[in-house]
Parts: C-alpha cells; structure tokens; sequence
C-alpha cells in the first residue's frame, strides 16, 4: 500500500477504456508493481496507481471529454512515457516480455548516441511507451559530437 501524502516528485496518468484489463496488463507487460486500487460501490476501478522503481504511474478509466485513451480518439497520443530502466537491466528481454504479452513493438531496441539503449511499444489500447537503460555513460560533448547537437542547461531568449 502507498504511504501518502507523496514527496515532491512527477507523475503520469492514463486513461483507458478498460482499466482493470490495463492495470493487469502493465503488470504482467512491462513488470510495474500494484501499488494500490480503488474500486467503487459496483468494483468499477475508479483509481490506481502502480510503481516502477522510485516512480508511480496512476491508471484510470476515461473520466472527461478530454481524458481519453487512444483507443477512443483514433490511436491519437498527446504524451508518451519514459520508463528508465536501471543499470544493467536486460532491455532486450523487457522487450521480448513486453511483445509476448501483446505490445505492438514500434520500434525495436536500439543504442542511441547519447548512450542509452531503448525501444518503444503501443500498449493494447494504443498508449506509447519507451522504455531504455543506460549503457555506456557519456558527456553532453560526447553525445553532441555524436548527434550534432548543443546541449544547454536553458534556452536562450
């Protein structure tokens, strides 16, 4: 069970059509863990959230015009979500996990320049995660060197 109040920190939520089947399915896909429920007078899921690491993802039914899950608007996404795997995690096997439980693989583990290995995948309703791991540690002037661009620590005006 989550302690509450939370920390200072971010958080994403996601709307599905289905969110008892998405909660199941983030498990047993992606290897989140329940952090805890909340079903109303009929066991309708009104609320949830799920772990990953030192993040938290709530998951919830479609609940406004403009909480929808992609499934609802054409597959359209507004956000996608990164999920950092820790060092020395397998990326490939998460890969493959998440492709035997039924995500649509969009684009396969890759190592990028700035050091990262990562891959993306479209959840049954139509949500796009991308999941990486670091594997090889690398400056901003090595990934600006590699990629061709500039690193800042702000935009200029």
């Amino acid at each position: 069970m989550v302690d509450h109040p939370r920390g200072k920190g971010l958080s994403s939520a996601v709307s599905y059509q289905d969110s008892k089947a998405a909660f199941r399915w983030l498990e047993e896909a992606f290897g989140f863990e329940p952090l805890f429920v909340l079903l109303d007078a009929d066991g309708n899921l009104a609320h949830s959230e799920m772990e990953f690491g030192n993040s938290a993802i709530m998951v919830g039914n479609e609940w406004s015009d403009d909480h929808k899950s992609p499934k609802s608007i054409g597959g359209k996404n507004t956000q996608s979500v990164h999920v950092q795997l820790a060092v020395g995690d397998d990326i490939d096997a998460h890969c493959e996990r998440a492709r035997a439980a039924g995500a649509e693989i969009i684009a396969e583990p890759e190592t990028q320049f700035y050091g990262d290995r990562s891959y993306r995948a479209k959840d049954p309703e139509g949500h796009i995660w991308t999941f990486g791991v670091t594997v090889e540690e690398k400056t901003a002037e090595q990934w600006d060197a590699e990629g061709g661009f500039t690193t800042k620590t702000r935009l200029d005006d």
